[in-house]
């Protein structure tokens, strides 16, 4: 397939291309084509506008662009940067393959469980609509909305509530283990907030599975099936290091540092993932002691 690629050089889109590049033929959209060739290789088309590739040659898009969230602070000008960096390509890409005569028949794009809102210890699935409005609601819904303008009898659209995605050196896990290792770790204010949380390698076979099971579509949940509650989550961690968990994160600290963005610690969601269960997509880590294991052990 000739797939292109957005977000290609975030840590998501490393794997991915990594894993594609193989079997596939791939074009990546970035601002800076020589840093993107340095990190992904050479065996890549890189482009830099979208006018650049014709999208009737395309048979599938993976959107994974956008502002990583936790970097700064959330001032209003800080929301306008998430915002416009995921919801204005979405809609140009959108608009890209409504104009097609032959679309591409998959258009795979970012979104995140964020869209849930903060939730109580309900576990919920694709098809749970009771919302909190706040910020990351509405980021992730007309974000969703952009992507799902695309569809049609010909595409078909996919969007991928993204949990916390567990990786080595990069990503989340990178910012929690150095208090962890230095025995300083603990829960995140009441600590029963929970953690949907997913291993790089099952979010990129789970990215690929879609490839082949078009049955798939609408928002689905890339999470593993067994959330934790932020407590065990460091319980879990501390195990994995053989080291204590026990020193608790005020949350008035959390909300003094961040500001709103402390919401993304303090409230979480226990989140399913029903429609790639019932694809029978097969976790290879199920389990948070498995992932841990995988990647620190």
């Amino acid at each position: 397939m000739h797939i292109l690629i957005t977000g290609a050089t975030g840590l998501i889109g490393g794997y991915l291309c990594s894993a594609l590049n193989k079997d596939h033929k791939l074009t990546v959209l970035t601002r800076n084509i020589s840093k993107a060739t340095q990190q992904l290789g050479p065996n890549i088309h890189y482009i830099d506008d979208l006018t650049s590739v014709d999208f009737n040659d395309l048979d599938c898009v993976i959107n994974l662009a956008g502002e990583p969230i936790v970097n700064k602070r959330w001032s209003n000008k800080q929301k306008c940067i998430l915002r416009n960096s995921r919801i204005t390509l979405t809609q140009q890409i959108s608009n890209a393959i409504k104009q097609c005569h032959t679309p591409p028949h998959t258009f795979i794009s970012g979104s995140a469980i964020g869209f849930y809102g903060r939730q109580s210890s309900t576990h919920i699935d694709e098809q749970f609509v009771d919302v909190t409005p706040e910020f990351s609601h509405r980021l992730c819904n007309d974000w969703e909305q952009a992507a799902l303008s695309a569809q049609s009898t010909d595409t078909r659209v996919c969007l991928l509530r993204t949990g916390i995605v567990l990786a080595n050196n990069n990503g989340a896990l990178a910012k929690m283990l150095p208090p962890f290792k230095l025995g300083l770790g603990g829960p995140i204010g009441s600590g029963r907030q929970g953690m949907s949380w997913i291993h790089i390698e099952d979010m990129i076979n789970l990215i690929i599975h879609m490839l082949t099971h078009s049955q798939l579509s609408g928002a689905i949940n890339m999470t593993a099936p067994a959330p934790v509650s932020n407590a065990e989550f460091s319980q879990h961690l501390g195990k994995a290091l053989n080291r204590p968990a026990k020193i608790p994160m005020p949350a008035w600290i959390l909300k003094l540092a961040m500001g709103e963005m402390a919401d993304l610690l303090l409230y979480g969601q226990y989140v399913q993932p029903k429609k790639a269960l019932n694809s029978h997509y097969n976790f290879s880590y199920p389990t948070l002691d498995l992932a841990l294991e995988n990647l620190l052990g």
